[in-house]
């Protein structure tokens, strides 16, 4: 079993600049430390689009077709796997949660966040041959000022193009009838997720939770329900059980380690766990995703 390999974002020809294009067909030909190939966790946003080609991309143990004009948010602390397919050509948009941050309005990057979280939106989107010609040609200018005009104003210029993509990319989900929420509860709902994500292994309790973020459960309950129609103790189940899973696959523990390690006083009971939430045991798990 191989341990899980953790990426960070490492633009060696532009170090300090937060962001790095690179052409999919590239980094499939590249010699490279990470094998990206095998499940890994990445430290930074992602947008990968699909030029031409059909094969899958996995995102946290779920496998996604794709052929042409489909493209990918991955969010940081997501894990995911490459499938070389020699006909795959497209581009990948990596940036750090600073480059976003450092020109857009904290409401803009809030609302920037909803389109990489996989509680409000897929992580996939299919779009027209119009919609995505309109994308392509932007991805196009930002390709051109990062390779061939890249000076003192390229950083800004990439940002707002990126900026204007991000922004694109919701109105495309929007036409296909997704709902994305501008409730005052969005913030407050991440915030909850990133803590639960942080210290599911700690508590399972959402009184727990309801305390760190200062507020009653009932309101962390009518929080959930509000942006995702959850309850807060499913989305605790649904990133323990997430997280788990990330054990499982990504380590050589034992089943015992890992119903210890994610809290479990016994692992019986990590085991009951984990079957009520997935219908199946954490060995079969294993054994279908080695």
């Amino acid at each position: 079993m191989i341990e899980i390999q953790n990426v960070k974002f490492n633009n060696e020809t532009r170090p300090d600049s937060g962001f790095e294009l690179l052409k999919l067909e590239v980094l499939f030909a590249r010699n490279i430390e990470q094998d990206i190939t095998s499940p890994h966790k990445v430290e930074f946003y992602q947008i990968m689009i699909i030029t031409e080609g059909d094969s899958k991309h996995t995102i946290d143990f779920t496998d996604y077709p794709y052929g042409k004009n489909t493209i990918f948010t991955i969010r940081k602390d997501q894990i995911h796997r490459f499938f070389k397919s020699p006909g795959t050509k497209g581009f990948i948009l990596i940036f750090t949660e600073d480059f976003l941050a450092s020109l857009l309005s904290q409401k803009e990057v809030a609302r920037s966040h909803e389109l990489f979280n996989e509680f409000l939106t897929t992580p996939c989107i299919n779009t027209s041959d119009t919609d995505f010609a309109g994308i392509h040609d932007l991805v196009k200018e930002i390709e051109v000022e990062y390779n061939e005009n890249y000076d003192e104003f390229s950083s800004g210029i990439i940002r707002n193009l990126l900026h204007i993509l991000i922004f694109k990319l919701f109105r495309v989900k929007l036409k296909q009838g997704v709902s994305f929420t501008q409730h005052k509860y969005v913030s407050d709902f991440i915030a909850f997720q990133q803590l639960v994500e942080k210290r599911c292994f700690e508590t399972k309790k959402t009184l727990d939770y309801a305390s760190l973020m200062g507020c009653t459960p009932k309101t962390l309950n009518n929080i959930c329900k509000t942006i995702v129609g959850k309850s807060a103790k499913a989305i605790i189940d649904d990133i323990l059980v997430t997280q788990i899973k990330r054990l499982l696959i990504n380590t050589s523990m034992s089943i015992t380690e890992i119903a210890y390690t994610s809290g479990f006083d016994e692992p019986t009971n990590m085991y009951k766990y984990f079957k009520k939430n997935t219908e199946t045991t954490p060995e079969v798990f294993r054994q279908l995703h080695s």
